[in-house]
């Protein structure tokens, strides 16, 4: 069995090399993709050194596998509820960044003249950030309770939705379309797909649903597996990508009951084959391609951060926002990751211009070191823009604090924008459905901090001790949103609600 020892070892090996290299890199502040890639580069058949896989092929199933879970996920967390709370300016703020970023992309890509479905493809890569490094970068930050914070996240989720659009657009090109009849077919299918899937989401989750409503975690695992990877083999059988495939059943699962569950089970499998996924892109690159095309990756990097300060800027005149506020908009959705990845891999894939898995993953590593550095550093690179282009911004909210049971003792004076509740061991709100709060109008729910990870809240969450929940709400609803959540709670005999007012 000497070719089954060889793949367990390479994908034993790249497993290994991914989450060391990654374990330093993120001391550094650097997020993961990129460093997943770099180890994919480094112990791949171009470098000369360790050559943990000679044969990209070997792992290219896994690597799909990666694919499937990465979308798969993405659908999981997409939430139609988030988008339309988010009101007209975020849907505004979010589409003047796509116009700005995607538009500026296939202008670039025409400009290369590496060829038009290329051009395409480029447009996707340059002008979508990554949720993943988007998300991380507002934790780490500490910027949960930031004003702007709700923006960047709106920005966020509808990049996700025009992301599977858009692929559905590029199926026919990266599926080698003969002519436009058939690139028309392509297209339509694609969409009849998307709809088909999303009209399941919208009236058929709850029959779906039952399909993973089991309290063995075991079958609700093999379920949910079966389900992302047939119905991204059928997408793909259909000649729709099966990316699309992948996405839409994690919507359907999204909308179902089980939807948290599913996130936290999904989770690391995400991150095991997501991290293969991203090594066996790096597999396929060549470091002296990527040198080759150097000049082209500088003009992008430098396109991206004009475009997405420009956007930055939009947003903040939108929202009545001062230049601080516009350069963190525009340089935390600045950083690309997985999504210009999947695109790159997908165009390699489909046999157009290698030049763009080359470009793609020089641009992601740049980016992925000046991201996080002028996102953290937002205040300080906010100097670069006039003060008079984001005009008068509006008051900042009054801070004040608040302490209902703390416990500790401990003072949390923050902005008033957001209220921060901790459910805390007694508590009644352990196992209430975040839905059922019914907060007053004026308040939202945002997001959920659970065992060291980040989720999008829906109201079909259902919460548990030691869960730490956001709720943005206007200052005049403050008292009356903790109010019903205190009704909720009902105070019992080891009950410690927190409160908190958030900046």
């Amino acid at each position: 069995m000497p070719h089954a020892a060889d793949a367990l070892i390479a994908l034993g090996g790249a497993l290994l090399v991914c989450g060391l290299l990654a374990r330093g890199g993120v001391r550094l502040g650097l997020p993961t993709v990129p460093l997943f890639m770099l180890a994919g580069v480094v112990f791949g058949p171009s470098t000369g050194g360790i050559d943990l896989v000679s044969d990209p092929h070997d792992l290219e199933l896994v690597a799909r596998l990666g694919l499937v879970f990465l979308l798969f996920y993405l659908g999981l967390e997409f939430s139609l509820d988030q988008l339309v709370a988010g009101g007209r300016r975020l849907v505004t703020a979010a589409t003047i960044y796509l116009v700005l970023n995607v538009g500026g992309g296939l202008v670039y890509g025409f400009s290369l003249g590496w060829g038009v479905a290329e051009a395409l493809v480029i447009a996707g890569i340059v002008g979508i950030s990554s949720t993943a490094i988007v998300t991380k970068l507002i934790v780490e930050n500490r910027r949960l309770g930031n004003r702007e914070t709700r923006t960047i996240l709106g920005i966020a989720v509808i990049e996700d939705i025009f992301l599977a659009f858009y692929l559905a657009l590029l199926q026919p090109v990266l599926g080698g379309a003969d002519g436009p009849a058939e690139a028309i077919t392509g297209i339509a299918t694609a969409f009849a797909f998307l709809l088909g899937l999303g009209a399941i989401a919208r009236w058929g989750a709850g029959l779906v649903g039952r399909l993973v409503s089991t309290p063995d975690e075991e079958i609700v695992v093999v379920v949910f597996t079966g389900l992302a990877i047939f119905t991204a083999g059928v997408a793909e059988a259909l000649g729709v990508s099966d990316a699309i495939g992948a996405f839409m059943v994690g919507l359907i699962l999204g909308a179902t009951a089980k939807a948290a569950r599913l996130r936290t089970l999904t989770h690391p499998l995400r991150d095991a084959f997501g991290a293969i996924f991203f090594f066996h892109f790096g597999l396929t690159i060549d470091p002296m391609d990527v040198v080759a095309v150097l000049p082209e990756i500088a003009v992008a990097v430098v396109m991206t951060v004009v475009l997405a300060t420009a956007a930055g800027v939009y947003a903040a005149r939108l929202h009545g926002f001062d230049r601080v506020e516009a350069a963190t908009i525009g340089y935390t959705v600045l950083t690309r990751g997985e999504f210009s990845i999947i695109l790159a891999s997908l165009a390699v894939a489909a046999g157009l211009d290698q030049r763009i898995g080359n470009l793609a993953a020089g641009y992601v590593l740049v980016l992925a070191v000046v991201g996080p550095v002028m996102s953290t550093q937002s205040e300080r690179f906010s100097r670069l823009i006039p003060q008079a282009a984001v005009g008068t911004p509006g008051p900042r909210p009054d801070t004040v604090a608040l302490d209902f049971d703390v416990g500790s003792g401990s003072l949390y004076k923050l902005g008033t924008e957001l209220i921060q509740v901790t459910v805390s061991p007694g508590s009644q709100l352990h196992g209430v459905y975040a839905g059922e709060l019914r907060l007053p109008e004026g308040s939202t729910l945002a997001l959920l901090a659970r065992a060291g990870e980040t989720f999008t809240l829906e109201p079909a969450t259902q919460l548990r001790t030691h869960d730490v929940v956001l709720v943005f709400t206007r200052p005049e609803q403050r008292a009356a949103a903790e109010q019903r959540i205190m009704a909720v709670h009902r105070a019992g005999r080891l009950a410690t609600w927190r409160g908190d007012v958030g900046q």
